[in-house]
């Protein structure tokens, strides 16, 4: 990270005037910031440098962490004529960025709520002059002062979107990291140094059975692009629920889709009475499209959108002006783009293209197979959407009418969507139609090997596939079975032909 001129004289004195606890204090600061806050490493770090046990829970963690820093950091600071080696200065600003990112983490959580609210409308920071004034304190320059500002605000958006991910399995806990580091890259450093402000190129492609929640991760990665940090107006340079776009692209006729993606000029052809702005002309630089049911688009609209993604430039229908496209493509389906490669219907370029990262939705009897007490915590979250607050009282009675009426093994064919269907049901009338499509593969599995009908071959693709149902991904399989990823996905693949 850049620092200030002060710290850039301050590292040519020279010597060591930090105590080795207090180096190795900072150092696991400095490694902590560098990781994925949902990932494991992170909570251990944190546990390690505030020196709390695993009961401690995360709000009490935090606490003494951030008060424990700030001690750490003045306590350095009140030393007389502290000569701080090119290390030391290194590690103790990190220590001034982490304490100050976490003082405001409120304001920030506060700020992102009345964002959502106000919509397209860029709403003042009220607190930014304060974080800006702080860093300028503790010898940070003016720029490197308004970036760290709409770095804070960048990181606290993406954890506050991707929290909102509910659930404890541990396949929702992967998805979780996956969308940080899809944000932000596996390295953060790597991304402050490199890759702020360069995301355009990292295409991603969302996959996951309808219903589970594919928009929600998307909505979580397009809300979280780097945004500057205007000071002159005290607001960022665009509202964040402004530069996530969203479009279902199975909704439109194969003749409207080119122009609802391009736009179109007045008169270009029959009923374009007016010149109308496709969702390429509106996405921003700080930006994201979100191009939903990929699949369903036809090869002719595959082709001119891998054309965009390749040169950043498009038409409007009907118009030879060139347009240029700076933000940032996700795309989603539910069906099987392996299949329809084969097929011909959807393109191997475009396909690639799209797939800078690969993110599978989990579906919902995975997540519950994973973790039966999921299906709790959904139902707290469904019920508090559906009544508009908090709604506690009513999740036991709900948890136990399902669990008392569902049938044995119950595959939640609609997931997250069907869940949400059976509370209302179940507010209504306490009872829902069970649609029991899916069968008890694992006992499925088990008489097929008492009968003694399958080849080693098969019993590998079918154990495959039972734990790709019960993980949600081919990695995770991969790191059970000890098997590179393709050799499992062959294998789940194989599975469905049995």
């Amino acid at each position: 990270m850049t620092f200030s001129v002060w710290s850039l004289y301050i590292k040519c004195i020279g010597g060591e005037w930090m105590e080795s606890t207090e180096r190795e204090f900072f150092r696991t600061i400095r490694e902590a910031i560098f990781s994925n806050p949902f990932g494991e490493r992170r909570i251990a770090l944190d546990r390690m440098a505030a020196g709390m046990t695993k009961g401690a829970s995360v709000e009490e963690l935090l606490a003494r962490l951030v008060e424990k820093v700030g001690g750490m950091v003045a306590g350095v600071e009140s030393r007389p004529s502290q000569p701080l080696s090119s290390e030391e200065v290194e590690l103790l600003n990190y220590g001034k960025l982490f304490h100050t990112f976490h003082l405001f983490c409120d304001d920030y959580d506060a700020h992102i709520q009345e964002q959502v609210k106000k919509g397209d409308e860029c709403i003042p920071i009220t607190f930014g002059r304060d974080i800006l004034s702080r860093l300028d304190e503790q010898g940070f320059g003016a720029e490197d002062s308004k970036r760290y500002l709409a770095l804070f605000f960048q990181m606290r958006r993406a954890f506050y979107f991707i929290r909102m991910i509910a659930g404890e399995s541990k396949c929702v806990m992967d998805l979780r990291r996956a969308l940080w580091n899809n944000v932000f890259t596996g390295d953060i450093l790597l991304y402050d140094r490199y890759l702020q402000g360069r995301m355009e190129d990292f295409s991603t492609m969302i996959l996951g059975e309808t219903g589970t929640g594919k928009g929600m991760a998307a909505g979580a990665i397009g809300r979280s692009g780097f945004i500057p940090y205007n000071a002159r107006k005290n607001r960022f340079t665009e509202s964040f629920a402004k530069a996530f776009i969203s479009i279902n692209l199975s909704q439109y006729p194969d003749q409207l889709i080119e122009s609802e993606l391009f736009g179109h000029k007045k008169g270009a052809f029959t009923g374009a009475v007016e010149a109308h702005l496709g969702v390429f002309s509106r996405c921003s630089p700080c930006g994201a499209i979100f191009l939903d049911e990929i699949g369903d688009v036809e090869v002719p609209i595959q082709i001119k959108l891998l054309q965009v993604l390749q040169a950043r430039f498009f038409s409007p229908v009907g118009s030879h002006r060139r347009e240029k496209f700076q933000g940032r493509v996700i795309a989603a389906t539910n069906k099987d783009l392996n299949k329809l490669r084969e097929e011909g219907a959807f393109r191997d370029d475009f396909y690639y293209r799209l797939c800078s990262d690969l993110i599978e939705i989990p579906p919902l009897r995975t997540r519950i197979g994973q973790n039966p007490e999921e299906l709790r915590v959904l139902l707290g979250v469904v019920l508090q959407r559906i009544v508009g607050g908090h709604a506690g009282e009513l999740v036991d009675p709900i948890h136990e009418q399902i669990v008392l009426q569902q049938p044995e093994n119950y595959g939640w064919p609609g997931n997250i969507r069907e869940l949400e269907q059976c509370v209302r049901r179940m507010l209504l009338s306490k009872k829902y139609d069970w649609k029991q499509t899916g069968v008890d593969n694992s006992n499925e599995l088990v008489r097929a090997v008492n009968e003694g009908r399958y080849t080693a071959s098969q019993l590998l693709s079918r154990y495959c596939r039972l734990l790709y149902e019960q993980n949600g991904t081919y990695e995770g399989v991969a790191r059970i079975m000890d098997l590179d990823r393709r050799t499992v996905k062959k294998y789940v693949q194989s599975a469905e032909e049995l």
